[in-house]
């Protein structure tokens, strides 16, 4: 290659406007270096370039592992113009300056996620040449020009036609993504070794147990979690705060973030939050377990789960025999905190519940799907966020993340589910068993308490919510919120066995959920007045024979779960 001409090195998988650029590139005196994917393209164009293996006069080896590593390539790259002691080197060797690196990456996000080869051999498809270019020439941005977005081929291609060069200002942008580039790069690999191995250990748990799961083993000493955009939003949680959504990169399209928006406004920042909610409450209660001495809670195939979110707390939770029947339910719970807030379903909408819906206004929709009838009837309602996520699914590798000043807590989620199958953890303390009704009422409200802002205590009655008290400093003010939502003041003359079954449906019981242990018995004492005839709570209080004592006298069964579920 000439030594007076400018070279472009060129080593790209997506070859997106790859022809385009190479000709300008080319126009504008750059000769063209290449690796052999890329040359093929270029050739094919008859744009003329050299091959990086003829450039360095060595050979590609280990199957393609070693192409560009070389002193002759890297040399070119960091070789600072203004250092003489660099510039002696280089007259020294014979090594001419690159002044253009043009290279993306291995799409191993993209063939992890397809999950079409062997784990063995997803080991080839991580870039190492690839990225020390970018980092080499990211690193010498005063002389080299840096590239590895074909967004920005465009722009690059009209600042050389017009200025004959690059900016200062313009390189340092391109410094920056290229470094953030690779730094996602490595960190969507990091992820996909920690998700091999909890697969790993999910696997051996069941043998012999070969390795105890341990904090030390679940959360590295250090930990990049690859983020891309997905797009801007209009504000944050306030309208001062400028905001975007991210999506975590290396994951499967689940959860919200990959729901797919069928109409409405622009998603807001609280939007989200509110419909993150609704679709993990959904898909909580589609997910069957079994209480100790009694039957599963599980949606039968006919059976639908829907809950209305309000500030992410629940104001109202049902499974009805239809995506009707529950949507009713759940809103008279609370009709009046309904008013504005989100819903989600288990299972697809019909019309008969799009045309209740529409009744009344709502910001948001989330479900698995909805009817072509139920779609159009929303279509009277433009401003209604209908989204559509199919998948009902939690992984177990990912993180539950919380920014703090400073820094972040990351914890394991929440995994109702795993938990409550665990039947020994479970406990009855009371004198009484609980019925098989209060059980199905228990198991419920504790899956749906699980997502209440603590303190949070929950009254239901069969599978559907009465009262929600949230978000309090005191448990039994919990309770009183819980009690005023579920209109039952009016009941606490009552204290023999007709008040246990006195409001809104006669046949069923009503029972209570907890989301941590009760400090004193004075929660019991007071749901007794309302008519609760079944307690379920974690228990660890060193009052707990109180709360026990105080069960006993009211005739109230009570189980342990032996597991708390705070949300802050």
């Amino acid at each position: 290659m000439s030594q007076n001409k400018k070279i472009a090195l060129i080593s790209v998988s997506d070859k997106t406007g790859l022809v385009e650029l190479a000709n300008e590139l080319a126009h504008l005196g750059f000769e063209i270096l290449s690796t052999g994917g890329t040359a093929k393209s270029l050739r094919q164009a008859e744009i003329t370039c050299t091959e990086v293996k003829e450039f360095t006069g060595f050979p590609e080896i280990l199957e393609g592992r070693v192409k560009t590593l070389h002193p002759k390539i890297f040399g070119g790259i960091l070789y600072s113009r203004n250092n003489p002691a660099h510039t002696g080197d280089m007259d020294r060797l014979d090594l001419p300056p690159i002044d253009c690196v043009i290279v993306n990456l291995y799409p191993f996000e993209k063939i992890h996620l397809e999950n079409k080869i062997p784990k063995s051999e997803m080991l080839e498809f991580i870039d190492i040449g690839g990225v020390s270019l970018l980092r080499a020439a990211a690193k010498n941005f005063q002389d080299v020009i840096v590239i590895c977005d074909p967004e920005d081929y465009v722009r690059i291609q009209e600042e050389l036609k017009q200025n004959g060069s690059i900016s200062l200002k313009t390189r340092k942008e391109l410094a920056s993504k290229a470094f953030a580039h690779t730094a996602h790069y490595d960190s969507m690999i990091a992820k996909y070794f920690r998700e091999v191995s909890t697969s790993d250990f999910k696997t051996n748990i069941s043998s012999a147990r070969s390795e105890e799961r341990t904090v030390a083993n679940v959360f590295p000493e250090e930990l990049s979690i690859g983020l891309r955009k997905v797009s801007d939003l209009r504000y944050g949680e306030n309208p001062q705060q400028k905001a975007s959504l991210y999506q975590e990169s290396g994951s499967r399209e689940w959860g919200v973030v990959h729901a797919e928006i069928l109409q409405g406004k622009e998603l807001s920042f609280n939007n989200y939050l509110d419909l993150d909610n609704a679709w993990q409450i959904v898909n909580s209660l589609s997910l069957g377990h079994s209480m100790k001495n009694g039957s599963p809670l599980s949606l039968s195939g006919s059976e639908v789960a829907c809950v209305i979110i309000k500030h992410t707390n629940p104001c109202g939770v049902a499974i009805g025999k239809s995506p009707a029947e529950s949507f009713q339910t759940a809103f008279d719970a609370d009709s009046l905190s309904a008013f504005g807030g989100v819903i989600g379903f288990s299972k697809a909408v019909d019309e008969e519940t799009a045309s209740l819906i529409t009744k009344t206004f709502f910001e948001c929709l989330i479900a698995p799907d909805y009817t072509p009838g139920a779609l159009e009837i929303f279509k009277k309602k433009p401003n209604l966020r209908v989204l559509r996520q199919k998948t009902t699914l939690t992984l177990p590798y990912e993180f539950d993340i919380k920014k703090i000043s400073g820094g972040f807590l990351i914890q394991e989620m929440d995994s109702l589910s795993e938990v409550a199958n665990q039947k020994e953890s479970y406990k009855i303390v009371s004198k009484r068993a609980p019925t098989p009704e209060e059980i199905y009422s228990l198991d419920f409200a504790w899956k749906v308490c699980k997502h209440v802002k603590s303190n949070a205590v929950l009254l239901a009655r069969g599978a559907a919510t009465l009262g929600v008290g949230t978000g309090q400093m005191s448990r039994i003010d919990s309770l009183k919120i819980a009690v005023h939502k579920a209109g039952l003041e009016a009941e606490k003359a009552f204290h023999g066995p007709e008040a246990r079954f006195s409001s809104r449906n006669p046949i069923l019981p009503l029972v209570m959920a907890s989301d941590g242990f009760f400090p004193f018995r004075d929660c019991v004492d007071e749901s007794a007045k309302v008519g609760v005839s079944a307690i379920i709570q974690p228990g660890g209080s060193i009052r707990d024979q109180e709360s026990i004592d105080a069960a006993n006298e009211n005739n109230i069964a009570m189980v342990l779960t032996g597991v708390r579920h705070f949300r802050h």
